[in-house]
């Protein structure tokens, strides 16, 4: 008879787990527990992710033909918009996105020998203050913003304080109180990383000076003729009268990206070039962003998602979680997380994954987020828009890459079209474009073996984000036997994983995590097992277990 309750009970259990939908509610997504070291960030090129209004694929006359993979493409916010209300981040386990900046890029074209290029990535800023149609409107980002919290997605912006846009026969200098022109950038120590130029024809900001400088004249004009000029400067003025801050060029660019705080409701920047730049202006902006941030949750009390603060991440090109806290230029070492970031991105990854076990990457950064790092964290990504040397360039591993990726400690990142093995060999693409070609929608909806790397990026996602003990909690080695076991623990959200197991009929140990007669189920095969003997036992076809209790 007790036999008869118990398979009752399991089946009523798999039953309702089968049925449950895959969609959430907004109530129901915003109740799970949620934490920037453990969350799922789904980076994209906003031009290169899916077009929604093709009204706004040209603008400004941007018509020259480019190189390959260097003019806009019609990507753009709509475009997101469809896909979160799709559910296709939600399918994902994606908490948090993170678009590439959305400023208004140069007009013109220019050619750093790779052939003619747009601003179509968004790091080419002409006017921090208005977004680029190419994107869409101010309505279309409030929508998206509004969209992605109803589904428990946070938005992540990306900020440039360091350059402006290249100069064109339509892009004009900025004056030279504003930027510098040169010296280039050698990499040889300190200064010759900051007070540079990062490539030829890249003014850089003169983010050091303290000294006030009018607007850029092109820039009053710009303002004058959009009609909003006595707005913006009765804007910054109050901005500087409720300062105190000098009228300094660092301080109109935080001026201009915070507003995207206080207007919009974002919950975080990306902060490029961090370490071109010195390390009390991001400690400037971290207060700035955080005083701009209380002001948006006191005036929409109604729109917090939760208490957690603003995020910023940096991208401190080539740091590595092996740094801890400090990055090293050869002459002087910084340390960009304290009074600054909460986190950096972590270049290391790719590299370990090649070269190391995933029990001994899984070990290793535990041991340094548990310790050195334990008030901060670390951004891990396999593949990313600039970095020429990603895990899997051929897309042979997709399941090694996510597996890794999105089950080791830290904050994991998904550059689009890791899910769906976007092609990153483009023919005749020259530099980083062939990262950047546009998402491949065609493949996930006909291919079925890109079907397989999804639904596996997608369960794995999932269950991250139904556990934060994944990314932020302690890990423990359980067994290495045949296939690596391990637990991850974070307050009362315990999980035991286990990968590279024999497929068919595996017993685990799971004594240290749960209880004898528990019932516990496994997110990835969709099946069910009761404690005995501090064992279960479960029968599938995967070589992956993903076990929670229910």
């Amino acid at each position: 008879m007790k036999k008869i309750i118990f398979l009752c009970t399991l089946y009523a259990f798999l039953s309702c787990k089968k049925n449950a939908s895959i969609y959430k509610s907004s109530k129901e997504t915003n109740k799970k527990e949620f934490v920037w070291k453990g969350a799922n960030i789904y980076f994209l090129l906003t031009d290169r992710f899916n077009n929604g209004d093709k009204d706004n694929d040209i603008n400004f006359n941007r018509t020259k033909e480019a190189g390959v993979l260097r003019g806009f493409k019609g990507g753009d916010f709509e475009g997101i918009t469809q896909k979160i209300k799709d559910g296709y981040f939600t399918d994902l386990g994606i908490n948090a996105i993170w678009m590439t900046p959305v400023v208004e890029q140069i007009h013109g074209e220019t050619d750093e020998g790779t052939g003619v290029s747009y601003g179509y990535h968004g790091y080419w800023t002409k006017d921090w203050t208005k977004i680029d149609p190419n994107f869409g409107t101010k309505e279309d980002l409030k929508e998206l913003v509004e969209i992605a919290h109803k589904n428990g997605i946070r938005v992540l912006l990306d900020a440039v304080i360091n350059h402006t846009g290249p100069v064109t026969e339509k892009d004009s200098v900025w004056p030279s109180d504003w930027v510098r022109t040169n010296p280039k950038c050698s990499y040889k120590g300190y200064e010759s990383t900051v007070k540079c130029t990062l490539v030829e024809n890249l003014p850089d900001i003169k983010t050091e000076s303290n000294e006030s400088v009018e607007l850029p004249e092109q820039l009053v004009e710009k303002w004058k003729s959009e009609g909003r000029y006595e707005q913006e400067m009765k804007e910054l003025d109050d901005f500087f009268a409720k300062t105190g801050h000098p009228k300094a060029p660092r301080f109109y660019i935080m001026k201009w990206l915070t507003d995207y705080i206080t207007e919009f409701g974002i919950d975080g920047y990306r902060v490029d070039t961090v370490k071109h730049t010195e390390e009390f202006v991001w400690q400037e902006f971290k207060t700035t962003c955080d005083t701009a941030f209380a002001e948006y949750k006191q005036n929409n009390p109604e729109r917090v998602l939760d208490n957690n603060d603003f995020y910023l991440v940096g991208e401190v090109y080539n740091y590595a979680i092996s740094h801890g806290k400090s990055f090293d230029f050869g002459d002087k070492k910084v340390n960009y997380f304290d009074q600054a970031f909460n986190s950096l991105i972590n270049f290391e990854i790719k590299w370990n994954a090649k070269q190391m076990s995933e029990k001994d990457i899984f070990q290793k950064y535990d041991a340094i987020l548990q310790n050195e790092l334990k008030d901060y964290g670390i951004l891990n990504y396999m593949t990313s828009h600039d970095d020429g040397a990603p895990f899997d360039k051929n897309r042979k591993l997709p399941f090694k890459t996510a597996t890794i990726l999105l089950l080791t400690p830290g904050t994991s990142q998904v550059y689009y079209g890791d899910e769906s093995a976007r092609d990153l060999t483009i023919k005749e693409a020259v530099g980083d474009a062939t990262l950047r070609s546009f998402m491949n929608w065609d493949d996930i909806e006909k291919d079925k073996d890109t079907k397989k790397i999804l639904n596996h990026w997608q369960k794995l996602g999932q269950f991250r984000a139904n556990h934060m003990a994944i990314g932020a909690g302690k890990h423990e080695l359980i067994s290495e036997e045949s296939g690596l076991v391990f637990s991850r623990v974070r307050n009362n959200d315990k999980v035991v994983v286990g990968i590279n197991l024999p497929k068919g009929k595996k017993v685990i140990n799971v004594s240290s995590v749960f209880k004898n007669e528990d019932l516990i189920y496994d997110f990835y095969s969709n099946t069910g097992a009761k404690v005995l003997g501090g064992k279960a036992t479960i029968n599938s076809e995967y070589g992956i277990v993903l076990l929670e209790k229910k």
